[in-house]
């Protein structure tokens, strides 16, 4: 499903060029469910960023779904975000006057769906992360946990390839992200394929699989049994 062909990233830093990636070779295939590690500068978040289409590689192949998008301008990637790839943050990123469901509408209003879908889309995906009764509730009244579900939903509405996670259960606690990783990996078991970046070796355990990045390049790979 996802196939990156020696990726680079450089940043030009005053006279010189910086580079965060250094060819990497990586594939995720469909029903995935990978975890990305690696100390802070080592390029993980980089890497996530270019998987999301919200930056582009220096050199290299991205291939999703068989397409090459890798030299694909803003317009283009914007597209692939909004139809193809689901996004999880640590800080939620939800629109405090709008409520959990008219939050979780915004992805479907850029992708031109119709009112009477978005709703009943919504809804839907609202359920499936268990909250039905908060439907309209505005994001200061509800926990953490909460806000990270609706997050979740706002991920699935669209129906992308994958969802990224980055740092989903940064700014929450253990006992809520125990929960949200179960979540996830329900959503896993179901199909949906999922790739979270992560510096907590307990979270990555709920994962198929784990790829160790460091100084820009993927240094180890472990893959695990789950149940």
């Amino acid at each position: 499903m996802i196939k990156l062909e020696g990726i680079t990233k450089s940043y030009r830093v005053g006279a010189e060029d910086t580079t965060i990636l250094k060819g990497i070779d990586l594939d995720i295939e469909r029903g995935d469910f990978l975890a990305i590690m690696g100390p802070s500068g080592s390029g993980k978040s980089t890497l996530m960023n270019i998987i999301g289409c919200l930056d582009p590689p220096s050199t290299g192949h991205y291939f999703l779904n068989g397409e090459d998008i890798s030299s694909y301008d803003e317009q283009g990637l914007a597209k692939v975000r909004n139809q193809q790839i689901g996004f999880v943050f640590q800080q939620f990123h939800l629109l405090p006057r709008l409520t959990a469901k008219k939050n979780v509408e915004l992805p479907m209003i850029y992708a031109g769906l119709s009112k009477k879908e978005r709703e009943e889309r919504a809804e839907e995906a609202l359920s499936l992360v268990g909250l039905k009764d908060r439907m309209d509730y505005l994001p200061n009244s509800l926990s953490g946990g909460q806000k990270q579900r609706v997050a979740i939903a706002r991920s699935l509405v669209n129906e992308p390839s994958i969802i990224l996670a980055d740092e989903p259960t940064g700014a929450l606690d253990t006992k809520t992200s125990e929960t949200i990783m179960d979540l996830l990996t329900e959503l896993n078991e179901g199909g949906t394929t999922i790739a979270l970046v992560t510096h907590e070796p307990e979270i990555s355990e709920y994962t198929k699989r784990t790829i160790y990045v460091r100084d820009g390049e993927l240094t180890s790979h472990v893959s695990r049994e789950r149940g």
